[in-house]
């Protein structure tokens, strides 16, 4: 259904969908093909005859990864700027969030309004892929600028959107120059290989069935709340067992903005890179605001900052 929030104190008017039918999810002529089930797409990862993707950026189009905690006026801004300014049409996906959370979209959309300044949202949200899967659901995704994940858990993401429609809608944002965002479980599902993923709980760094996450980032595993959360080491065993993938770790406040094959670091805290090499002892290394990365060749391109500048950003990061 469709309806306006009158609640929200401002004459600009959000357009939300908040779906919840059971619809059928029949092909359609010209479809991709997908797998039946999300579990043979995660399994795919985890067969030994099946190749990991080699690190990739984008063709077209801007990713924003935030490690969860406040949003910064610059991330917001970065945000806004590359969906084209708060004019233009953005996308909502709450889906990682807990289902009490969804039961007021009135309040899910004033703070989002409230945070973006953006004027047209739309709220998309599902528990039932078979509804993910189809052409109705996905419509306020063809003239998308933007779409940004909120974060939660991020199995809920896979189980309602991994092989559907909607992922390949949303790489169409992507691919008309759009930009895709998320923080906390919506930075982790834009990785190719999911960590933190099982239903038990976030501590597991590996399950069985959640080891693919929606892949708008090729080759590489995103954790997040990376020094708030004292998670600095959790990537190290993850990527030494499988060292063709890039581990990113993005501390909270802190974003990476992936453009083509790099990112830049923006954001108050750093990012730590874990590319399975030895780094003065250490199997990983931080990048702080300003900095640039080159995803294919998985070097710093820009920098390195000097030792203080890391020390600064180490030490905003743990007061």
């Amino acid at each position: 259904m469709r309806s306006s929030f009158s609640s929200i104190q401002s004459s600009l008017m959000l357009a939300v969908v908040f779906t919840s039918s059971q619809a059928g999810g029949a092909e359609t002529t010209g479809s991709p093909p997908r797998p039946e089930t999300r579990q043979s797409y995660a399994l795919q990862l985890s067969d030994p005859s099946t190749p990991t993707a080699p690190n990739s950026g984008l063709k077209e189009g801007s990713l924003l990864i935030v490690g969860g905690g406040p949003l910064t006026p610059q991330i917001v801004n970065r945000f806004v700027s590359l969906a084209g300014g708060p004019e233009e049409e953005v996308v909502v996906i709450p889906t990682a969030a807990e289902d009490d959370e969804l039961k007021s979209m009135n309040a899910i959309s004033k703070q989002i309004f409230d945070v973006f300044g953006l004027q047209k949202i739309t709220i998309l949200h599902t528990r039932d892929r078979a509804e993910a899967d189809t052409e109705a659901f996905v419509a306020p995704l063809k003239n998308a600028k933007g779409v940004w994940f909120g974060g939660g858990r991020h199995w809920r993401l896979v189980d309602s959107y991994l092989g559907t429609r909607t992922q390949a809608a949303i790489q169409g944002v992507l691919d008309r120059g759009g930009v895709v965002g998320g923080s906390s479980a919506g930075a982790t599902i834009m990785g190719s290989f999911l960590v933190r993923g099982a239903r038990e709980g976030n501590h597991i760094m590996v399950a069985k069935d959640y080891q693919a996450g929606l892949g708008y980032l090729k080759g590489v595993a995103i954790d997040q709340h990376l020094l708030t959360r004292d998670r600095e080491d959790d990537l190290v065993d993850v990527i030494a067992e499988r060292p063709t993938i890039l581990g990113l770790g993005i501390d909270e406040t802190t974003a990476i903005v992936v453009h083509g094959d790099e990112f830049e670091v923006i954001g108050r805290s750093v990012v730590g890179i874990y590319d399975g090499k030895d780094h003065d002892g250490k199997s990983y290394y931080f990048l702080a605001p300003g900095e640039h990365f080159d995803l294919k060749t998985r070097r710093r391109v820009k920098g390195p900052k000097s030792p203080q500048q890391i020390k600064a950003a180490l030490t905003h990061a743990r007061s």
